[in-house]
């Protein structure tokens, strides 16, 4: 999963007055220890007022609101009430403003700087460049039971005939249609093997992204789905499309979501999951997090003091029970927990970051994720399915993930009376989650790592499609 928290730190300071001089572009880079992403701030005055805006151009998010700017003493204030972060720094007279970032109760240094070298992104050679030996077009569709307009663009062969055509359903965190992320454009890369290859593509800005209408950060896993069900809606309308032959491709949280459209509409032709869960939120983050803090070179002991800490959080969290049933108990079970922890693995945790703590945790996308359990949904497809991930991936680990994915479609199949299954598991050695070819599959690689896509992967896919019979 690619959810990518933004940190800060709470502070009392005094006012200081207005000032022109700290208009401009910003730049810096948050250092997430498992993962670098650049951000940009953008300050204007209007009307005697600060007015900021924050890019994320690893992930290309632009145009981000800060809610409030304002100088109290020596320090820069941007609190972004939306994503529950806020970013306080000290203003030097070098230019040089050094700060904080919180959210979630963790908090990380950020230095800001007019040299846009402080946010560069690497260079990426997979990117598709036009003019492209095929048609594109901008689009839109709408979810109508969501009130959500959603925008984004369809590659077909050409202009003329029917084709095949896969959705590309994103991972979780706000995505555009390209899925871009750290400078990668994976679903960019993906729509052009596959055209050129003769399979259309539709991807789309998540809702509340780019283009797309809708609020994102109150929106759950199960109402993504509804705009990937909308997206399908919308290819069978379409002339050039063969309505026999659409399919999802999901990945990584998308590859939850293939299979819960496909489980209630018999006109998903086929889905493919890459590095799709096939068990329990709760328990992929568990795996998740304790893969990373090992390949980060963390101690076991912190490990198991991080995972015993959790699988309480999500224990309570799987609970069904109101919001403040919730809430009041999870603040009393940290609190409890913190007491007991020393000193020497609290990581700096008080009791006064629990508020902010909860506020990552306690959220409806997070307690959805935390208490799904994508089974139940795998075992009532019945198209094909391709499951693919890397050997080396830590945030769906491959072996327990494919595992589980296997056996929820074997058991349909079986519900069903079937006598075979039409589903194929395949593990890519030496890649990451991103499906890159890595060292280590730490998160830390994957902004460095200059491929963005693995053409064995993209090989993969064709071929399976190929071979059951969607492209010729």
């Amino acid at each position: 999963m690619e959810r990518i928290g933004l940190f800060l730190t709470s502070m009392l300071l005094a006012f200081c007055g207005f000032s022109q001089e700290y208009n401009g572009d910003w730049y810096g880079t948050l250092d997430f220890g498992s993962m670098k992403l650049p951000v940009v701030f953008h300050i204007t005055t209007v009307d005697q007022k600060y007015v900021t805006t924050m890019d994320s151009p690893g992930q290309n998010v632009l145009g981000i609101p800060v809610s409030d700017t304002y100088f109290q003493g020596d320090y820069l204030v941007l609190d972004m009430k939306d994503m529950g972060a806020k970013f306080v720094g000290k203003v030097s007279q070098d230019e040089l403003w050094t700060g904080v970032f919180e959210q979630g109760g963790q908090s990380f240094i950020l230095e800001l700087s007019h040299d846009p070298n402080n946010a560069k992104l690497v260079e990426h050679p997979q990117q598709p460049k036009a003019p492209f030996p095929y048609y594109t077009e901008d689009v839109t569709f709408e979810n109508k039971s969501a009130g959500v307009t959603l925008a984004g663009t369809l590659s077909l062969p050409s202009k003329k005939g029917k084709f095949p055509v896969v959705v590309l359903i994103s991972g979780s965190g706000p995505q555009d249609r390209n899925e871009s992320l750290l400078g990668h454009e994976p679903f960019a890369v993906i729509a052009d093997y596959l055209t050129r290859n003769g399979v259309g593509v539709l991807r789309y800005d998540d809702r509340g992204v780019g283009k797309s209408t809708g609020n994102f950060w109150t929106a759950t896993t199960t109402d993504f789905s509804t705009d990937a069900e909308a997206a399908l809606n919308y290819l069978k309308k379409r002339k050039e499309v063969d309505k026999s032959k659409i399919g999802l491709a999901g990945h990584s949280e998308g590859g939850i979501i293939a299979p819960m459209v496909a489980a209630r509409n018999k006109d998903v032709a086929f889905i493919i999951m890459l590095a799709g869960p096939g068990l329990p939120g709760s328990e992929i983050l568990l795996l998740q997090q304790a893969l990373i803090a090992r390949a980060d070179g963390v101690s076991e002991a912190e490990i198991e003091q991080n995972t015993t800490l959790n699988k309480g959080l999500f224990e309570i969290i799987q609970k069904e029970q109101d919001d403040t049933t919730t809430t009041n108990e999870l603040k009393a079970y940290l609190e409890e927990r913190l007491d007991k922890l020393p000193d020497s693995l609290k990581n700096g945790i008080t009791k006064e970051m629990i508020p902010q703590i909860l506020e990552g945790i306690n959220t409806p996308w997070m307690k959805e994720f935390i208490r799904y359990d994508p089974r139940p949904a795998l075992r009532k497809v019945s198209c094909p399915v391709l499951a693919l991930n890397g050997s080396k991936d830590l945030q769906v680990p491959a072996v327990e993930n494919l595992q589980a994915i296997q056996k929820a479609l074997y058991d349909g199949w079986i519900e069903r009376g079937k006598k075979n299954t039409n589903f194929e598991l395949c593990i890519v050695d030496g890649l990451n989650h991103l499906f890159q070819e890595c060292e280590t599959g730490s998160p830390r690689e994957y902004q460095e790592i200059t491929q963005t896509f693995s053409p064995q992967a993209l090989d993969k896919m064709l071929d399976w499609m190929r071979d059951q019979g969607f492209v010729k």
